[in-house]
């Protein structure tokens, strides 16, 4: 990890503070932070109880969405619990370094410090999409420091001999693919074919994700090769699953993603020694954004859970 001197702190977090007068913030009424990091600085919301709140939730995103898309969580959580949400470098309010490689493993690494630097303990990590192998890679380094598990739609292991995937990760992570993203945005145009009801999915909410991958789409770009180019990555954390089997999880999963399918969920239903499952019917890959605010309880369920 290289050593950042307050100076370059200082540089990168004024350089993270571009015009976001495209955030709606009626619907994402928090306190914008950002943490100078290794990296790059790191635009997070942290909202808590006066008292710090029962268990500190660090919530991971994917492709191509940002802390927004946990904004019902937080809003209704926050009140009892510390509610942490971080957008990646390159994504949501976050600093786009060009130095930066934007693949998975180097966000988790990311993520990793982002932890110890504000000192997180007793950690829930909400996870889905990316989030899924980036948080769980956390856990597998430091299951002492993880009290619980909400997973949704994700995966944790190398998907090269399964072609509902590769096929997908040849299409978009190829040249062409990856063109389409960076220039024209793809990625973001596709997630309407993600849920199971697209009118869950509103023209304003939607702009959100649009108005963040504005100017510069190069993480979005990277995340498909990378389902195929991270395959060492994903084997050597699949290979240490049994790190995090007896960790707490609450699994939520969207029974019509076209991306994650019944499949995954059962490898997942299988890994977890102490685990309930909420099959969601009638919802798709994007969890938070479909089911929104009715996913609260689900997670204060789980929550409620293990204080008890």
């Amino acid at each position: 990890m290289t050593t950042v001197s307050s100076t370059e702190r200082g540089d990168a977090v004024a350089a993270l503070h571009r015009d976001a007068g495209w955030v709606d913030r009626s619907e994402f009424p928090f306190e914008s932070r950002c943490l100078g990091l290794s990296d790059g600085a790191v635009h997070y919301v942290d909202e808590a109880p006066d008292d710090g709140g029962q268990a500190s939730l660090l919530m991971l995103h994917g492709n191509p969405t940002w802390s927004f898309l946990y904004r019902h969580l937080v809003r209704d959580l926050r009140d009892e619990y510390r509610c942490v949400a971080l957008d990646y470098l390159g994504f949501g309010l976050s600093e786009r370094p060009d130095e930066f490689s934007y693949r998975p493993a180097d966000h988790a690494a990311v993520v990793e410090e982002f932890i110890d630097e504000l000192g997180l303990e007793d950690v829930v990590l909400v996870v889905q999409d990316w989030g899924g192998p980036i948080g769980l890679s956390y856990a597998i380094e430091h299951p002492e420091n993880v009290s619980g598990l909400v997973v949704m739609n994700t995966w944790l292991w190398p998907v090269d001999d399964d072609t509902h995937f590769s096929r997908f990760s040849k299409l978009l992570g190829g040249r062409v693919g990856r063109e389409l993203c960076e220039r024209y945005d793809l990625f973001t145009r596709l997630m309407p074919l993600a849920f199971a009801d697209r009118s869950k999915f509103s023209p304003s909410a939607r702009e959100q994700y649009r108005a963040a991958n504005d100017d510069d789409r190069t993480g979005t770009g990277v995340f498909p090769q990378s389902i195929l180019g991270s395959s060492a990555w994903l084997s050597s954390l699949w290979k240490r699953r049994e790190t995090i089997a007896d960790i707490p999880a609450r699994l939520i999963w969207g029974m019509d993603d076209p991306a994650f399918r019944p499949a995954e969920l059962r490898t997942f239903e299988a890994l977890f020694e102490d685990a309930s499952t909420a099959r969601l019917h009638g919802v798709g890959h994007y969890v938070q954004e479909e089911f929104g605010a009715d996913l609260v309880p689900l997670v204060r369920a789980f929550l409620d859970d293990l204080a008890g």
